[in-house]
């Protein structure tokens, strides 16, 4: 497995579409971590637990059997497109009217992951939308900016640290190493954090109803 490690994702990609299975397993690896980055804020923020990180694998293998070097775009922002709308069709899908900030708002991912600002076909789907869509894109992100900073200003300093962390991907063990805390004491945080954004959500679509 170690020649496959020294790859490069065309080469990897080339190779699982000739039914290399161990060129796909590195792969799949390899972007694991982007699954976990795309699919979290949304887990947060009201989705179906960690059914969210197998519709977004479910992206990622899709960008693995359709991308192609022609579309002059990296293999990375082909596939982080292919999972985040599998995870925006999914949310669309099992959301019920309580989880409307999902469906009508910007996901919390575009405001807290470095790794979702502007890919090339984020900047192409936002220019080609009309000049009221555009405003309508702005507010929301606006919307969600404020959402985000006070549902920041109720954490405490460990449950910042543990959402920062979660966020960016890392296992509860990664997460527990880092901040020298428990596996169980991780998990604690993490559904106060759900709790709050839940709460904060909640109390966001009162005042706007």
């Amino acid at each position: 497995m170690s020649k496959y490690a020294d790859l490069e994702d065309n080469e990897l990609q080339r190779l699982s579409l000739q039914g290399d299975r161990y060129a796909e397993e590195e792969l799949v690896s390899r972007y694991m971590r982007l699954v976990r980055i795309c699919a979290r804020p949304l887990f947060l923020a009201g989705g179906e637990s960690e059914d969210l990180i197998q519709e977004g694998m479910f992206g990622l293998l899709s960008a693995i059997r359709q991308y192609e070097p022609v579309h002059n775009a990296s293999f990375r922002t082909f596939a982080e497109w292919c999972i985040r709308n599998r995870l925006r069709s999914a949310v669309r899908t099992a959301s019920s009217l309580k989880h409307d900030p999902l469906n009508n708002g910007v996901p919390l991912e575009s405001i807290l992951s470095d790794e979702s600002q502007t890919p090339a076909s984020v900047c192409a789907d936002y220019f080609q939308k009309s000049p009221e869509e555009q405003v309508l894109a702005r507010e929301n992100k606006k919307y969600t900016e404020q959402l985000y900073l006070s549902l920041v200003d109720s954490l405490s300093r460990f449950e910042k640290a543990v959402l920062a962390l979660y966020l960016d991907g890392l296992s509860y063990k990664e997460i527990a190493r880092s901040t020298g805390k428990s596996d169980k004491a991780v998990d604690n945080a993490i559904q106060r954090i759900r709790r709050k954004t839940a709460q904060m959500l909640n109390q966001a679509k009162s005042a706007n109803s």
